[in-house]
């Protein structure tokens, strides 16, 4: 009997053990191209004027969020080891936008909790001034009176150029994929402990963000806020089903208030 035990006890743990999440910028690429995000859609011209695209160093790409005249947001995992970044804005194109910034670490303000705590992976750069056009435009922040919706079972858009399979290169016109907000006590059935800074979606037939997209934005389709900062997968891959997850901007609004000045209420 007490053999039989320890072989349920051990059968348990093996069945328990959770995905490893991974940073979609470090997910491997491949040196060919074979296709685009799968059931996901290439972007229409000015779909989303609040995407930009982020180069830093020339050695790792990211996406971000216009959230005001002067300043974008994007993932803490994207800043931290960079020296500078080329801002991309109004691209569709991937590196013919309408205009570039380079902007030194000096404007670099990443979260205090990173990487410490998980749900803290977002940061902002300071930026020059850009006015707005139907190209080049802000996206919206949830309001203080929203900071404690989880926006369970709502769907959003997820926009970036990042691959658009597993081992993918980054595709040249950006992509947008619509995905469905799942409650965090789904996305621990694949994580285990995932805190209320965090935000997954479900990703049906490969629907996913993938390597290039971490920084991008994920915004409601109800209202268009920034809900979703692109944080992580699944060290599995970018098609392996497993949920994708974001740090969640209303647990953020009172630091991007802070170190910004930016905030809706």
């Amino acid at each position: 009997m007490k053999v039989f035990i320890l072989l349920a006890l051990a059968l348990s743990a093996v069945s328990a053990e959770f995905l490893k999440q991974e940073h979609p910028k470090d997910f491997p690429r491949s040196a060919k191209i074979q296709g685009r995000i799968t059931n996901g859609y290439p972007a229409p011209e000015g779909k989303a004027p609040y995407t930009v695209g982020l180069s830093f160093d020339g050695s790792w790409w990211c996406g971000g969020s216009i959230i005001a005249h002067d300043w974008v947001l994007t993932a803490a995992h994207c800043t931290h080891d960079a020296s500078s970044v080329t801002i991309f804005y109004g691209a569709t194109w991937r590196t013919n936008a309408q205009f570039t910034h380079h902007v030194g670490r000096s404007e670099f303000r990443e979260h205090h909790k990173y990487p410490l705590e998980t749900g803290n992976d977002i940061a902002l750069i300071k930026t020059p001034h850009v006015d707005f056009w139907h190209m080049v435009n802000k996206v919206e922040l949830p309001s203080f009176n929203d900071r404690y919706d989880m926006y369970d079972n709502a769907w959003a858009v997820a926009c970036g150029w990042g691959g658009t399979y597993d081992g993918s290169p980054l595709p040249d016109w950006l992509q947008c994929v619509d995905l469905q907000i799942i409650s965090n006590s789904k996305c621990r059935e694949s994580y285990g402990h995932i805190n209320d800074g965090v935000l997954c979606v479900a990703t049906p037939d490969g629907k996913s963000t993938c390597s290039g997209d971490s920084g991008g934005p994920l915004v409601l389709h109800d209202g268009g806020r920034l809900a979703g900062v692109t944080s992580f997968g699944s060290s599995a891959g970018c098609q392996s089903g497993a949920p994708a997850g974001f740090t969640r901007v209303t647990h953020q609004l009172e630091w991007i208030r802070d170190n910004s000045g930016v905030a809706y209420y």
